[in-house]
């Protein structure tokens, strides 16, 4: 079944070719548009879409706390923003309101897809000039380590590249590998470490110090 998208954006050049890129991957289907907050909110309530991709620059004051509200909806729901801001204060407003993921409007059209992927497997997805701003924000309780599995080498290469920004389709082209084997990889890596999204994944290899294996 297709994830259905739900797009939040005033400008209807932007909605036009964001429904344009959506509709060409048979895997994805636009289900509804809104130019405000407000239309945003009641949309996602009439539709019940998978993902509301969310622009917090529309006119008005009301954005953030849409965010906030249409995240509260049903946890079922991601919100991902597609934002021209890259402000850290900003990312991490959106991310305590609920936000599954932030990405910025000059991102490649690949990076946007894989966003929408990741976000609606539950993962959070930063767009990557925005990940190390993340690093030093107070970890979550409940992230530990299994501790009883290593990562193999190929796995620590993969690692790396992911949280150098590198999309899978990215990977796949430096490692000569398909898509799908970097998303095992990127599968067993989590499940091995027990963590949840790149950010975590950024945290790790920072206090391992795993930059020094390249």
């Amino acid at each position: 079944m297709a994830i259905r998208i739900l797009i939040a954006d005033d400008h209807r050049i932007m909605r036009a070719g964001l429904k344009s890129l959506m509709n060409a991957d048979a895997g994805l289907e636009v289900v509804g548009e809104a130019t405000n907050s407000e239309e945003a909110m009641r949309l996602t309530q009439e539709l019940q879409p998978d993902i509301v991709l969310m622009d917090i620059g529309m006119p008005g004051n009301e954005n953030l706390e849409a965010t906030g509200k249409i995240a509260a909806l049903d946890p079922m729901i991601r919100v991902l923003i597609l934002t021209m801001h890259e402000d850290k204060a900003m990312l991490q407003e959106c991310l305590r309101l609920g936000a599954s993921g932030y990405i910025i409007k000059r991102a490649a059209e690949s990076e946007l897809i894989d966003a929408i992927y990741a976000v609606q497997r539950g993962m959070i997805y930063v767009h990557p000039s925005m990940i190390q701003s993340l690093v030093a924000l107070p970890q979550k309780s409940n992230i530990h380590h299994k501790g009883d599995e290593e990562l193999t080498a190929r796995e620590i290469e993969v690692l790396l590249l992911i949280v150098d920004g590198n999309t899978n389709r990215q990977i796949s082209d430096k490692l000569h590998i398909s898509v799908r084997t970097v998303e095992t990889h990127r599968s067993n890596i989590m499940d091995k470490l027990n963590l949840h999204s790149r950010v975590e994944l950024v945290r790790y290899v920072n206090e391992h110090h795993l930059h020094k294996l390249r």
